[in-house]
């Protein structure tokens, strides 16, 4: 193992932490390498260690199945997260819509029994008006038939008048106890004292 993959013991620890970081290292590590590399005279070319170079890239190439495998996880998580999230979302919505109808048909209800109710009202309020119609119209039946009764009984009362009235007319006149005269009774003496 070179200096560099020794630099780096804890390149696959931080990947629970962060899934990138150890990778992130590495890739500053390699920068350095380069930008701290002694140039070549007259040339842009430098001069780098290639063992150090090619540590460094082991490392990667290690490190990163483990970095893409523990982002892979990450995401997946992540994901099962966000479909755990959808899932509550979608059951909160349908519980309010079941709860929405709920309160929809128990207020149908309502209105439906108020409706009911009034239509009841209504049918006994009919009922009596015409229960009261039809015993106002049997009493007055009743009573004419009563006044037809008394007519006719007045009529008899009349008639058997009428039949003593000419009796009387054909009998002997007969004496009014009111239009006879106090009889003059003779006076009696007063009695003589013995």
């Amino acid at each position: 193992m070179s200096e560099t993959t020794a630099h780096h013991p804890q390149a696959g620890a931080s990947v629970g932490e962060n899934p990138t970081a150890g990778l992130l290292e590495i890739l500053d590590d390699l920068a350095a390498l380069v930008e701290n590399a002694r140039s070549t005279p007259l040339s842009t070319n430098v001069k780098i260690d290639r063992d150090q170079a090619l540590g460094l890239v082991d490392e990667l190439r290690d490190a990163l199945p483990t970095q893409v495998a523990r982002a892979d996880e990450v995401l997946a998580e992540a994901q099962e997260s966000l479909e755990a999230a959808h899932r509550r979302s979608e059951e909160i919505v349908a519980s309010a819509r079941a709860r929405a109808i709920e309160l929809v048909q128990a207020e149908q209800v309502v209105v439906q029994a108020e409706s009911r109710a009034a239509e009841i009202v209504a049918e006994a309020e009919q009922k009596a008006a015409a229960l009261r119609n039809d015993a106002d119209e049997y009493c007055d039946r009743r009573l004419a038939d009563f006044g037809q009764d008394l007519e006719a009984l007045g009529a008899q009362v009349q008639a058997g008048r009428d039949k003593l009235a000419e009796r009387l007319d054909r009998a002997a006149p007969r004496v009014r106890w009111d239009a006879v005269q106090d009889p003059a009774w003779p006076q009696q003496e007063p009695q003589q004292a013995r």
